[in-house]
C-alpha cells in the first residue's frame, strides 16, 4: 500500500488532478466529497485523457465530478492481499483506495500486489524500479 494518497474534492478541476499527477509521478487521485472530506472515487490520467480530453472538455475549468469513476470498491487497512486482488478483479480496476472511517489513508495498485506476492518475477522488478522519464 502507499500511505498518504493524494486526494481532491471532486470539484476541483481536471487540470488540478494532471498537476498533482505529474509533480508526485503518479497515474491517479482519489475524489473525495467537497462537504464531508469522504472518499467518493478515485480518477485517472487514463480518466481524464478518455472521458474529458478526447471530447474536447477544457480541463483548466472542468470538474473532477464529470470524469472520475465512482468507486464502491476500497479496501480497509486490515485487510488482506489475497482480499485485495479479489477486490480488484471483482471491480475491473487496478487500483483501490485504502479507507479507514471514511477517509483515504493509502492506495493499493495492481503492482503494489504483484511486488508483494510475486517477488523475485519480472513483474514485480518493474514495479519496484524507479521510472526511467
Amino acid at each position: 500500500m502507499t500511505s498518504s494518497p493524494k486526494t481532491l474534492p471532486s470539484d476541483a478541476t481536471l487540470s488540478a488532478a494532471a498537476k498533482i499527477m505529474e509533480a508526485d509521478d503518479i497515474g491517479d487521485v482519489i475524489v473525495t466529497d467537497p462537504a464531508s472530506d469522504a472518499v467518493i472515487g478515485i480518477i485517472t490520467d487514463r480518466d481524464i485523457v478518455i472521458r474529458a480530453i478526447a471530447k474536447d472538455l477544457d480541463p483548466a475549468s472542468t470538474p473532477i465530478d464529470s470524469s472520475f469513476s465512482p468507486n464502491a470498491a476500497s479496501l480497509s487497512p486490515h485487510d488482506l492481499v489475497q482480499e485485495a486482488s479479489f477486490a480488484m478483479r471483482d471491480a475491473d480496476v487496478r487500483r483501490l483506495p485504502v479507507v479507514e472511517e471514511g477517509r483515504a489513508v493509502g492506495i493499493v495498485s495492481l503492482g503494489d500486489l504483484a511486488a508483494e506476492t510475486e517477488q523475485g518475477t519480472v513483474l514485480a522488478s518493474m514495479t519496484d524500479a524507479p521510472p526511467d522519464h
